[in-house]
């Protein structure tokens, strides 16, 4: 598996192709954690981790994969592009806090990125403007 990074990852200009490049294929309920799904859950609790993700979410300015105009709404998730292990808890690895690894996500574009396809993103295409399309009755 080739080593994904948030330097490439923001030179892929539209939503659809930064999910792409994301996507892990996973099935639901595939056991990421097993029995020891505490350990995610303390690192998440952690004073470094909240320092870290409000440093990541400042950084894509609240926006769906970093991509303008995607801004997220409710709850902002700071996804590991490289996913974590429990060693990598255990033996408090870089990749566990490294920005390269780390992006914001929307709860949907997280779970389509483990478990779903693009069938579950939300993807409002912005229709090109011109004169005259702010009068709705008009065609």
């Amino acid at each position: 598996m080739n080593k994904k990074t948030y330097s490439e990852l923001i030179q892929i200009p539209s939503y659809i192709e930064r999910y792409r490049y994301l996507r892990l294929g996973g099935k639901t309920g595939e056991i990421t954690f097993g029995n020891e799904r505490y350990l995610n859950q303390l690192l998440y609790k952690s004073p470094e981790w909240k320092s870290i993700r409000r440093e990541i979410i400042i950084r894509d300015q609240g926006f769906d994969m970093g991509v303008d105009g995607y801004e997220i709404q409710g709850i902002i998730l700071v996804h590991h592009m490289n996913p974590i292990t429990v060693e990598d808890i255990y033996e408090r690895r870089d990749c566990v806090f490294d920005e390269e690894n780390l992006i914001s996500v929307s709860k949907i574009t997280h779970n389509a990125i483990h478990y779903g396809s693009e069938e579950l993103l939300v993807i409002d295409e912005i229709p090109e403007r011109r004169p005259g399309d702010t009068i709705f009755w008009r065609r």
